[in-house]
């Protein structure tokens, strides 16, 4: 028997309370019915809360789609174990064009345009540039809103037309490695580091909170930052802390770090 008391307990005063008591109800529903329940997309640090969630299950397991091959943002089902059927994770693939003669959309004009049509951030995936526009994963259930509501992005008119999963694109990132000193481990430090601007600019964002620590929103810039941490911000990218490689002379701290571009 499950306590479900318990396991909000544990979420309870953090940013993923609402989150971990949706996915308990899913696992509560798939536990019932032994078959699936199927989440909204998730980013890594919402993938890591339904495993949380999934493992004080016994009979529950964790499968995650996210429609491209190597997915950021998945939807994750949650699964009796004695279930043997199929998955569908009720997922449609959208392509979006626009005349690139004339403009040159970012990710940022994308996601602000989808986000502005009143779509919530959970109600899509990954969003990726394509050379004929930008294809993006979403709920089945919204794909006649976006072919006849969504119609411009940017300072540009838009056509979007539904594809299939064969047709996604494979998720491509460019990684660049920088080599740096920081004064410490701070968020700031190591987020100016990686982003190329000065620590004052970043300590703005994140208290504007236009910074992520792990998927998380970041609440403030001394915050402290470990190996393997990922920073994001918004419209820029993210920022792995890939090594910290130790003490300068000058009592710097020398690190490793990973900008995903």
């Amino acid at each position: 028997m499950v306590d479900r008391e318990k396991i909000l307990r544990y979420f309870r005063g953090s940013e993923d309370e609402t989150l971990s008591a949706r996915l308990l109800d899913l696992a509560d529903g798939a536990n019932k019915v032994r078959k699936y329940r199927i989440s909204d997309f998730l980013d890594p640090h919402g993938l890591h809360v339904a495993e949380i969630v999934a493992a004080n299950y016994e009979n529950i397991r964790i499968e995650t789609d996210g429609g491209f091959a190597n997915a950021e943002r998945q939807r994750a089902a949650f699964v009796a174990e004695d279930f043997k059927g199929g998955i569908d994770y009720e997922i449609a693939c959208l392509l979006i064009k626009w005349d690139k003669r004339y403009y040159d959309l970012t990710h940022r004009d994308i996601l602000g345009a989808l986000m502005g049509s009143g779509c919530k951030r959970e109600a899509f995936g990954d969003i990726v540039f394509v050379p004929d526009g930008a294809q993006i994963v979403t709920d089945k259930n919204l794909v006649n809103f976006f072919l006849s509501e969504f119609k411009t992005a940017g300072r540009t008119t838009v056509t979007v037309e539904e594809i299939t999963v064969a047709d996604l694109y494979h998720r491509e990132e460019k990684v660049k490695e920088i080599s740096a000193t920081v004064a410490d481990l701070r968020l700031d430090a190591v987020a100016a580091a990686g982003y190329g601007v000065s620590r004052s600019y970043m300590a703005d964002e994140i208290k504007g909170q236009n910074v992520k620590l792990n998927w998380q929103v970041a609440k403030k810039a001394s915050q402290s930052v470990e190996q393997g941490d990922v920073i994001s911000f918004r419209g820029r990218g993210r920022v792995e802390l890939a090594e910290v490689r130790g003490t300068t002379k000058k009592g710097r701290v020398g690190v490793t770090l990973k900008r995903y571009i």
